[in-house]
């Protein structure tokens, strides 16, 4: 059977299993878990000041500051001070203004990138993050069970429900070719490879009108392609050498189309799942597909999975990465390191109890 018969069922599948009513609905009721592991709390808090970092050219944008405002006004609070972000700043500047304005919770609108960057400026200020998705993917709001289709229930939720720390984690990203290096935090799944290949190449056009289904077609068109040899080390182990098509570093593992990526993956353990993905053909990338939707357990030879605090991975030849979506750059060495409970945000409360803690 040829590669190109292969990666056509491969599409087929994935359409199937991702544009399918049916196929969503299912994949969403198999791969359903919490990826948590603590309660949340209560925030106590009887008037809020309330502050909202808004990427002002998300189509929602306008209904979003609109039902805030709303919001805050039916609870006798102050108005909302909003602080739209720039292409030139996409949040650090208005995080800093939301905290010198002593703001107790910080709502967030946007897409993934403006989440991953409001949440890198709040990581261990106690202040919390209430999110409002307005993006394509929304990984991190998908991960604490938000509506992503319920703008109201965000609101209430960002100001009115309760809240956990979750870990987030840093990326260090250093490129020996051009000198170049950054250090970036992140909230969901990280990766080197393949996988910022992808994102990088997603047809911003197929984008705005299929949302997060083109990344599948861009997929596809990368399956093709040699593997590269990195060496990995695990919490200061002796590295190991791989031949790699991609690696994953997961602090949470729900991802759009109803998938679980990493089923043992929590957002709240101290802990990275680390996938390393080597098919070399399309008969790997095809058991890795089914090994995933259908939540096999056997081990596959292509896909293995480790638990580490710390990783390090160098490669002789500079490689894409990628933050939650988010394009960062081509690396010859990466040391991912999770930051354990650094982020306080506002979660739904949980059935029965009220906001005081008390049974409803």
């Amino acid at each position: 059977m040829s590669d190109l018969f292969l990666y056509i069922l491969i599409a087929g599948a994935l359409a199937f299993a991702i544009s399918s009513w049916w196929g969503v609905r299912s994949l969403k009721a198999l791969h359903a878990r919490s990826p948590v592991r603590e309660d949340p709390h209560a925030h106590g808090l009887e008037r809020q000041r309330v502050a909202v970092v808004l990427n002002p050219v998300k189509a929602k944008a306008a209904e979003a500051r609109a039902t805030i405002q709303r919001a805050c006004l039916t609870a006798g609070w102050d108005e909302p001070r909003f602080y739209e972000t720039t292409v030139e700043d996409p949040g650090h500047s208005q995080v800093r203004a939301a905290l010198a304005y002593g703001a107790d919770v910080v709502l967030v609108g946007g897409g993934d990138g403006t989440v991953r960057v409001v949440a890198e400026s709040l990581a261990h200020t106690g202040v919390a993050m209430g999110l409002i998705p307005l993006g394509t993917g929304n990984l991190l709001a998908r991960n604490v069970n938000l509506d992503l289709y319920d703008l109201h229930g965000s609101v209430q939720t960002a100001l009115f429900g309760h809240q956990r720390f979750i870990d987030t984690a840093r990326m260090g990203i250093e490129n020996s070719q051009t000198g170049r290096s950054s250090n970036h935090a992140f909230l969901v799944i990280a990766g080197i490879g393949m996988d910022a290949e992808v994102v990088g190449d997603t047809n911003d056009g197929l984008k705005r009108t299929v949302g997060w289904l083109a990344y599948t077609e861009a997929g596809v068109r990368h399956l093709t392609g040699r593997r590269k040899k990195v060496s990995i080390s695990l919490d200061g182990q002796p590295e190991q050498t791989r031949k790699i098509r991609s690696v994953l570093f997961a602090n949470c593992g729900l991802v759009p189309g109803g998938i679980d990526l990493i089923p043992q993956a929590m957002i709240d353990d101290g802990m990275l799942d680390v996938v390393v993905m080597s098919p070399r053909s399309a008969v790997g990338w095809l058991a890795m597909y089914a090994k995933i939707v259908f939540k096999h357990k056997r081990h596959l030879p292509v896909m293995s999975v480790y638990r580490s605090g710390k990783i390090v991975i160098r490669c002789p030849e500079p490689m894409p990465t990628q933050l939650d979506g988010d394009i960062t750059g081509e690396a010859t060495k990466v040391t991912v390191q999770v930051d354990p409970g650094s982020l306080l945000i506002r979660v739904r409360a949980l059935p029965g109890i009220t906001q005081g803690g008390s049974p409803a």
